[in-house]
């Protein structure tokens, strides 16, 4: 059973990012309306992330070519990943029951995960309601020192 992520954890695998901060936010399904809205609204902050030293990568169980899709159709400027394994979703705690008018299936919970440049989790946003979310993670992107 994974650890239970907290702020002030090390991240899972984030290796790759170290020495810079990293905005991993999770997403329900590619090309949703709150998914676009939400990708959207990461997208146009883009150089800001850039500025405030962080990167910013969407994360759902969609295959590569629904990503793809995705991205081209709304001009995505972005990465997004896709998990089809579902081996990050569980490292981050991310993937399990959810239930909507009535019915109860496994995905994907819209969190959103802020790490420091240090490999740790500086802020988590749990069941993120997606307007204003991009723009509120940025205060906090901007406030965490590499």
């Amino acid at each position: 059973m994974p650890t239970e992520l907290a702020e002030g954890v090390k991240a899972p695998a984030s290796a790759d990012f170290k020495g810079r901060k990293l905005v991993l936010y999770f997403y329900p399904k590619a090309d949703t309306p709150g998914c676009t809205r939400e990708a959207i609204e990461f997208s146009k902050l883009r150089a800001e992330y850039q500025k405030a030293g962080a990167d910013v990568l969407g994360v759902s169980a969609d295959p590569v070519e629904a990503q793809d899709n995705f991205k081209k159709k709304h001009s995505l400027g972005i990465p997004l990943l896709s998990d089809e394994t579902h081996k990050m979703l569980e490292a981050y705690g991310v993937w399990g029951k959810k239930s909507m008018y009535g019915r109860t299936f496994l995905g994907i919970t819209r969190t959103t995960f802020l790490i420091g440049g240090d490999g740790r989790i500086a802020r988590i946003w749990p069941k993120v309601k997606v307007d204003g979310h991009a723009a509120d993670v940025l205060a906090a992107a901007k406030l965490l020192p590499l």
